[in-house]
């Protein structure tokens, strides 16, 4: 019975010790996946994320309190105090909820459109030559037109409405979506190109599932500037075309110049840079996210 023991021992060792560098591999990628793996909202992440952002705001708030005190436009331009006392009154209000509400709406769907219109132009000219050839330099410019200019165009065209607004918003983010697109597909391996090709796949499936996938880290970086251009063509139009029964963000901010009241229109400035903070926070989550499931990040970090 000793000797069955220590036979059954001697057979069961190897087992325990085998392949020992194997055993280290899994110990290293089980610390990783235990970093990998932590839940995204765990409040050392949240703390991590935040605590940048809430010590820009403090110093901002500390230099214009410091140029409030030294007495420069004192009767122009008011303290920190008197702006957050007029925005927490304000935010008592439906306006101020109702205009939030409109413009964002606008700016949904003016985007939601540029996104479509974008990304079949940046399709059809990524994978074309002679479309290329021919619009390429068109899109640039475009893109580098100030979207201020198209309004004379778009109010003779739609009249002062939201239609205007959001046909600004389109010309404004779409040549955006089209050339992160076109910049994505530009820099595809022609390997990649050339294995879908072996592999019998359609035009159609080609995109699917490679060209689009491929391209994805460029494509959201467009999108990222899109809404930079879309949020900045929105506002401007809501400061020329002011629509009765419509109190838009600014709508409200364009009455408060017109009131010459720098109070409330700094409070509405507040507002603005807020929501802008937000979405840009959205579309880094989209891109980390994007990053990590491609093995392009640290998962340490």
């Amino acid at each position: 019975m000793a000797r069955l023991g220590s036979r059954g021992a001697a057979a069961e060792a190897p087992a325990v010790v085998a392949n020992p560098e194997a055993a280290a591999l899994s110990g290293l990628d089980s610390l990783e996946s235990g970093v990998v793996r932590s839940h995204p909202w765990w409040a050392g992440h949240i703390w991590a994320a935040t605590w940048p952002k809430l010590l820009a705001i403090g110093l901002v708030i500390g230099l214009w309190e410091i140029v409030h005190l030294t007495g420069w436009k004192k009767y122009v331009l008011p303290g920190p105090g008197a702006v957050f006392a007029n925005l927490w009154d304000q935010m008592q209000h439906a306006q101020l909820w109702q205009a939030i509400y409109i413009t964002m709406h606008r700016a949904v769907v003016g985007f939601a459109l540029s996104v479509l219109i974008g990304a079949v132009i940046g399709a059809l000219v990524s994978r074309i030559k002679p479309l290329r050839a021919a619009t390429g330099s068109l899109i640039t410019a475009l893109q580098t037109m100030p979207s201020i200019a198209w309004f004379p165009f778009a109010i003779i065209l739609f009249g002062a409405t939201t239609n205007a607004i959001i046909f600004v918003i389109v010309l404004g983010s779409a040549p955006s979506v089209a050339n992160g697109l076109i910049t994505g597909v530009d820099y595809i391996p022609p390997l990649l190109l050339r294995a879908g090709k072996t592999m019998g796949l359609s035009r159609v499936a080609m995109y699917r599932h490679l060209i689009l996938p491929a391209s994805l880290p460029s494509f959201v970086s467009g999108l990222k500037q899109a809404w930079a251009f879309a949020w900045r063509s929105l506002m401007a139009g809501e400061l020329l075309v002011i629509i009765l029964g419509q109190p838009s963000i600014g709508a409200l901010l364009s009455a408060a110049q017109d009131q010459s009241d720098m109070t409330t229109a700094i409070a509405i400035m507040i507002v603005i840079l807020a929501l802008g903070i937000v979405v840009d926070m959205l579309f880094s989550k989209m891109d980390a996210v994007i990053r990590r499931r491609r093995g392009m990040a640290d998962p340490a970090a």
